[in-house]
C-alpha cells in the first residue's frame, strides 16, 4: 500500500469568504477532497503518563505542561535532558519534538486547543510550544507552534514558551524537516552531539534522491507522491482566496490535464526544507516563478473568514483574510505514479498500551 508522507488536516467543513459554513461538494476546499491518509479510530491510546498517537507512532507525555511555566529554548532542552537522566516515567529517550512532529498533533477543525476531539491530554496550554527545530532564516530563533489556533512561526531562543516532550522514532508518516545542523542560542553553528536538537536526531522519513522528477504534466515530489505545477505562480498577481479556488478549477476546464486543486496547508508545508529560506525549498528544486506566500484550501476554524497560507520565504504557516488579495496560487494534483512506500519502524519501538483510549 502506498503511504503518502503528509497528514490529513482533520478539516471536515467548508466555509464561504465571510466564514459561513457551506456545502463542500464542488467547492474545491480542503474538506471536499479525501487526499491524505485518514486518522485511525481511536487515534490515541494512553497508559498512565504516556499517550501513543496511533497515526504517527509517536509517544507523548500525557501532561502537556510538565514544566508548569514557560522556559527559554535552552531551558526547555535542558529540562528534557534532565528528564532522561532521571528516567522520568521510566524512560530515558524523551526529546523536544521537531516542528513536523508537533504539528502532527494538530486538528484544523478545532481550536482552543487545536487538537483532535476527545484527545486524552491534560493541562494543555492555549499558547506557544517550542520545537527542537531552529529557524534557518534567523538561527537565533526556533520554531514554535500555537495550540490555540495552530499557527507555526519562530521566536527568539531567549524568549519563554511551553514544552511538550515526545519519544519514539514514529512510523515514518512524517518527512524529515531537512535540518542537519545544530545552533546555539545566538545562532552560531555548533556540534550536534548531545544537543537534543532536530539536527542531531533527524527523525522522519528520509527524502528520496533525487526528490523531484520532471514529468510532462508537472513536477513529481517523490517523497509525498504529489504532482505540483512547474510554474509556482498560477495567477499574474496575488488574489483573494475565492479567486485562487476558481483559478485552479479553470485548469481542468481548459483541459490542462490532471485533477488540479488548491493544496491543503499540510501539503504546502510538506515542501518546506527547514535548512533553507527565501524560499524554504530543497536545494536544486526545479520550480519556476516561486512566490513568497501561498493560499491553501484549508479554512482557519479559529476565524473561518480567514484561510491558511504558507509563508514560503520563511517556511511558516499562518493565515490570511479570505477577502484580501494578498497571496499567490500554486496548483497540486495526485501523482500519476506511486511514490516509494515508507518503511515502518520496528514493531518493538511501538508500545502495546493498556486498552485505555481517548475519552468519548
Amino acid at each position: 500500500m502506498t503511504v503518502r508522507q503528509y497528514l490529513h488536516t482533520g478539516q471536515r467543513t467548508c466555509h464561504a469568504d465571510d466564514g459561513r459554513e457551506v456545502a463542500c461538494e464542488g467547492s474545491g476546499q480542503d474538506a471536499s477532497f479525501a487526499v491524505a491518509r485518514p486518522w485511525p479510530e481511536p487515534r490515541f491510546e494512553f497508559a498512565n503518563d504516556a499517550v501513543l498517537d496511533r497515526l504517527t507512532g509517536l509517544i507523548w507525555c500525557r501532561n502537556a505542561n510538565l514544566a508548569e511555566f514557560p522556559l527559554t529554548w535552552r531551558e526547555a532542552l535542558d529540562f528534557v535532558a534532565t528528564m532522561n537522566r532521571e528516567h522520568r516515567f521510566g524512560q530515558g529517550d524523551w526529546r523536544l519534538p521537531n516542528r513536523r512532529e508537533l504539528r502532527s498533533l494538530l486538528s484544523l477543525q478545532t481550536r482552543l486547543p487545536a487538537l483532535p476531539e476527545r484527545h486524552p491530554f491534560i493541562h494543555v496550554f492555549n499558547g506557544w510550544y517550542w520545537t527542537a527545530t531552529t529557524a534557518a532564516i534567523s538561527p537565533a530563533h526556533a520554531w514554535y507552534v500555537a495550540l490555540d489556533g495552530a499557527r507555526m512561526f519562530y521566536g527568539g531562543k531567549d524568549q519563554s514558551f511551553m514544552l511538550w516532550p515526545v519519544r519514539g522514532a514514529g512510523l515514518n508518516m512524517l518527512p524529515r524537516t531537512g535540518q542537519c545542523q545544530c545552533f546555539d542560542t545566538a545562532g552560531k553553528v555548533i556540534s550536534c552531539v548531545g544537543t537534543g536538537q532536530d539536527g542531531e536526531f533527524r527523525y522522519g522519513a528520509a527524502w528520496p534522491e533525487p526528490r523531484f522528477e520532471m514529468l510532462p504534466a508537472g513536477v513529481l515530489d517523490r517523497l509525498t507522491g504529489l504532482l505540483w505545477r512547474h510554474s509556482a505562480n498560477l495567477t499574474a498577481q496575488p488574489v483573494v482566496w475565492r479567486a485562487a479556488l476558481v483559478a485552479v478549477a479553470e485548469l481542468d476546464r481548459e483541459g490542462a490535464g490532471s485533477a488540479w486543486r488548491l493544496p491543503t496547508i499540510n501539503e504546502l508545508e510538506s515542501l518546506v526544507d527547514c535548512a533553507k529560506y527565501s524560499p524554504a525549498l530543497p536545494s536544486g528544486h526545479p520550480f519556476a516563478n516561486v512566490q513568497d506566500i501561498y493560499w491553501s484550501s484549508t479554512t482557519s476554524l479559529f476565524e473561518p473568514d480567514w484561510a491558511w497560507a504558507l509563508y514560503l520565504d520563511k517556511g511558516a504557516t499562518g493565515v490570511g483574510q479570505k477577502r484580501l488579495a494578498e497571496f499567490s496560487v500554486w496548483a497540486v494534483a495526485a501523482a500519476p505514479v506511486s511514490p516509494p512506500v515508507a518503511k515502518e519502524a520496528p514493531i518493538h519501538s511501538i508500545p502495546t498500551f493498556a486498552r485505555r483510549r481517548e475519552p468519548r
